[in-house]
């Protein structure tokens, strides 16, 4: 849960212009972050926050309970998101396969032999946010919505199917696949940097080890499920027997695992000023008209009986 939906819920409930105007504060930034990292474009991003909030309003005080306003508002942004005219021109237009997304002999060998200059390390020490959008933006719109409601927005399984209408099955499997599809992105940019980096080639791995042998395509398929806890205790020990003796898949684990992290803790943008304050505005004006007219109505009510 999003602390920032929990204040919401809180300062509603105070009735008082100011905490009003704090809630609507924090839910024009949690819907344009979020917004901003499923549609790629300020425009669409600005758009989704007005359309969105404007909806909410009314219903704002039917919420004491934050989680059931969190589901709504990510499921209302997110349709709105979805029906967006400014498409991705570089999202496949196909599933995504997990053999496409299987790293190659090559990109094994760097992996193995430079353990420290893993596409992720280079994000993290440059700060570039930027790439790792660009790279979700390339995702297929539906592998997007799951990776961005789970690892950016820190929802659970069971949040992100209530938001989706999906079977937890079919949201484990889109989660993985774009993950792997995020940090073969993130390892294709960074390849020029890495070849400058290296002095001298990694060493060769024996075929056995590559991945295109069957048991580590097993363990491959596995791994964001081993990394959320989500295997249970016997295939976790079998995973990670297998790891010892692997180094590719070792080194692939660890790439994996940073670029989830990358995604975890990318920053939020925020969204015009001048445009929130304005809409803001809006919003507290429509909101008052609405609890003058729920007061009189409950009065009315009152006197007569």
């Amino acid at each position: 849960m999003r602390p920032e939906i929990e204040q919401v819920v809180q300062l509603i409930q105070r009735k008082d212009p100011k905490s009003l105007e704090e809630a609507l504060e924090l839910l024009q930034s949690t819907v344009f972050s979020f917004s901003m990292k499923v549609c790629g474009q300020r425009q669409d991003a600005e758009d989704t926050m007005q359309e969105v909030l404007l909806k909410s309003v009314r219903n704002l005080p039917k919420f004491d309970n934050a989680k059931a306003l969190m589901v709504w508002l990510y499921k209302v942004a997110k349709n709105r998101c979805l029906m967006s005219r400014r498409k991705s021109k570089f999202a496949p237009k196909q599933d995504l396969s997990l053999e496409q997304l299987m790293p190659d002999r090559q990109e094994l060998q760097k992996l193995s032999g430079s353990p420290d200059g893993t596409p992720e390390t280079s994000l993290l020490r440059r700060e570039n946010a930027k790439r790792l959008r660009e790279a979700i933006q390339k995702l297929p719109p539906d592998y997007r919505l799951i990776l961005v409601l789970h690892d950016m927005e820190d929802l659970s399984d069971s949040d992100v199917g209530e938001i989706t209408g999906l079977r937890p099955g079919t949201i484990r499997v889109r989660l993985h696949r774009a993950r792997l599809f995020v940090r073969k992105e993130l390892a294709k940019q960074d390849q020029h940097r890495m070849r400058r980096q290296t002095t001298k080639p990694a060493g060769e791995i024996h075929s056995s080890a590559v991945p295109g042998q069957r048991r580590c395509k097993e363990m491959f398929a596995e791994l964001s499920n081993y990394l959320d806890d989500e295997l249970d205790d016997s295939l976790c020990e079998e995973l990670e027997k297998h790891m010892d003796g692997c180094e590719p898949c070792k080194a692939f684990l660890s790439s994996l695992e940073k670029s989830i992290q990358q995604c975890r803790i990318a920053p939020n943008e925020s969204p015009d000023p001048r445009i929130a304050a304005k809409l803001r505005r809006e919003l507290l004006s429509e909101y008052q008209g609405l609890m003058a007219a729920i007061t009189k109505r409950d009065t009315i009510n009152t006197k007569r009986i």
